[in-house]
């Protein structure tokens, strides 16, 4: 349509030039003026259901972005805000309650710092998703514990557990695409999905400062510990 306008107007201008030699100079730009300037024509309504790739990739990032914490648009939960603990040596600053980490589900919404969502993020990327096969990854981890103010495993006079800083978690199981759950309890003891699930308890020394599992003691026979403490020897995994 606009370059229908334009050729029209250029046509008219040739026409009253050739009658009017005398006038060439001035009349074609009377009727360049009469024709509208393309930045003025409006814009032509988009097909519905068309995007173009900048519109699809600005609508997929935005998409990512929705319900991140963090900073990160991997780790998705809701902000917490600073926790204030009931005992002394309790509490946590800026914590955050994450669902889901790298597509991966929590099975209960945690309460933890964005210091302990990024080690379970590289914990999740390193060994965890694809440990039971790249066909049947793990879609699901099963919360045992996050954020709780107590003494180190619940002990009286015991000092105060990294849980109780929002710098630990416990996981006690791994759900698979197929639906199946295998659990830290059971697992450890069958032949088939202790080696699994040993590389992934070795995995998580690295991303977290203490790891603890079955043979640590008596007090994690079903799940691992994964804590982010720091120790002047290194990461602590039993």
């Amino acid at each position: 349509m606009r370059a229908s306008l334009l050729l029209l107007a250029i046509t008219c201008a040739g026409a009253v030039a050739a009658e009017n030699p005398g006038q060439q100079a001035a009349e074609p730009v009377v009727f360049a003026a009469l024709a509208p300037s393309v930045a003025t024509l409006p814009e032509l309504p988009q097909i519905p259901g068309v995007q173009t790739r900048e519109t699809k990739v600005l609508f997929g990032s935005r998409k990512r972005r929705k319900g991140a914490v963090c900073g990160d648009i991997d780790i998705k939960g809701v902000e917490a805000g600073d926790i204030a603990g009931t005992l002394p040596g309790c509490g946590a600053s800026d914590a955050v309650r994450v669902r889901e980490i790298s597509g991966v589900r929590l099975s209960q919404s945690a309460l933890m710092t964005c210091g302990t969502a990024k080690a379970l993020k590289k914990w999740i990327g390193r060994e965890v998703e694809t440990a039971f096969g790249r066909r049947n990854k793990v879609v699901s981890l099963r919360v045992a514990a996050h954020y709780a103010c107590r003494t180190r495993n619940n002990r009286p006079g015991a000092r105060i557990s990294e849980h109780g800083r929002g710098k630990a978690i416990d996981i006690s199981g791994f759900t698979l695409e197929s639906g199946e759950t295998i659990t830290v309890l059971d697992g450890w003891k069958q032949r088939k999905t202790r080696r699994k699930l040993k590389k992934i308890w070795k995995a998580a020394c690295g991303p977290f400062g203490t790891v603890l599992g079955p043979e640590a003691d008596r007090y994690h026979r079903d799940h691992f510990h994964l804590d982010i403490a720091r120790h002047r020897g290194g990461a602590y995994c039993r």
